[in-house]
């Protein structure tokens, strides 16, 4: 994940895929993971830019939130996506 610290822009891939994601299946919590991807991709942008830091923004304890939260509503998306794929 520390691919997203050093581009940040990279984490709005994921975004635009659940967005398309959304766009195919309709469902809500595609949307909701895309839109999660996209704002962590400007915060990390506004990270990287020291827009939201001043000093020292090495330790990265904001992450040990962000992360899950993005790895569990990714996951929770897919699967209502697939779930959605297989009852139609």
């Amino acid at each position: 994940m520390s691919l997203f610290i050093e581009w940040p822009l990279l984490a709005a891939v994921p975004g635009v895929v659940f967005l398309a994601l959304y766009g195919a299946t309709r469902r809500r919590l595609a949307a909701a993971a895309g839109l999660a991807w996209l704002l962590y991709a400007v915060y990390e942008m506004g990270m990287r830019l020291r827009w939201l830091c001043t000093g020292e923004c090495n330790i990265r304890v904001d992450l040990l939130l962000i992360y899950p939260l993005l790895a569990i509503l990714s996951v929770v998306a897919i699967a209502s996506a697939l779930r959605r794929r297989t009852s139609v």
